[in-house]
């Protein structure tokens, strides 16, 4: 069986929506809860109240400053969300989401759900490496977190106490185990990455239009991301990088 994936909760402002979605990963056997910020500070009684008998994954809860913090360690990181994204990334349904994990050979995956106003940011959707969307009527695409987080778990908990079957190639886009020995690059490392092509960038005068810049980055951090980058490959940018900046002096 693959790892249980991480459950990240973005900027979440009511604690009760934690303590009711750590009650549903406690329901069908996930355990890691991550916390990123939330708006009311941890830990809350408010939280414990809705959690029930899992007040354990409460405890063991891990609070982060950023999202980035959070997701550090995962290698395959999917953002829950209803609405379009004005990116190229693969969207699936949480069975095909599940199925994916399930054939992935290395590596933490995560599952970040953001606040309940506003969702995940473009920065946040940015790290990761699909969508998920949960298939509801037409014109009531809105769930509340907690219940985001019941139907992801319950998905996980069915697709993993049965066969593993076929991947369903909805996509367009079937996952393989990567080839060669190199394990799937983390977000941290990606991340770095990204620092040192930013700063290159910012050296040789690249954006030409400042205003341009925050959606030109955003589009080749999402290329980079879509390309599911091994740890050697990775360093192998971070030397490319390094010589094109010793070339350009």
């Amino acid at each position: 069986m693959s790892v249980p994936p991480v459950i990240i909760l973005v900027n979440t402002q009511m604690p009760e929506n934690i303590g009711a979605a750590a009650r549903a990963m406690a329901n069908f056997g996930l355990k890691e809860l991550r916390l990123v910020v939330p708006r009311d500070g941890w830990p809350n009684p408010r939280a414990y109240t809705l959690a029930g008998h899992a007040s354990s994954i409460l405890d063991a809860a891990k609070v982060f400053m950023s999202t980035r913090e959070a997701s550090a360690d995962c290698t395959t990181l999917y953002a829950t969300t209803a609405r379009g994204r004005e990116m190229v990334k693969p969207t699936l349904t949480p069975l095909e989401a599940m199925q994916t994990i399930a054939h992935a050979t290395k590596g933490k995956s995560g599952f970040l759900f953001g606040p309940e106003r506003t969702g995940l940011t473009n920065d946040d959707v940015t790290l990761c490496d699909a969508l998920v969307t949960i298939p509801t009527a037409s014109g009531q695409a809105s769930l509340n977190v907690a219940q985001s987080v019941v139907v992801l778990c319950y998905q996980w908990f069915t697709h993993h106490t049965a066969d593993v079957t076929p991947l369903v190639q909805t996509t367009g886009k079937q996952a393989s185990p990567i080839a060669g020995k190199s394990p799937p690059a983390s977000k941290e490392e990606l991340s770095q990455f990204f620092d040192q092509l930013e700063s290159a960038l910012d050296a040789a005068d690249f954006w030409n239009v400042a205003e341009k810049k925050p959606r030109m980055w955003l589009n080749l951090r999402n290329i980079f991301t879509r390309a599911a980058l091994t740890e050697q490959e990775v360093r192998s940018l971070h030397g490319v990088i390094g010589v094109l900046g010793k070339s350009t002096k």
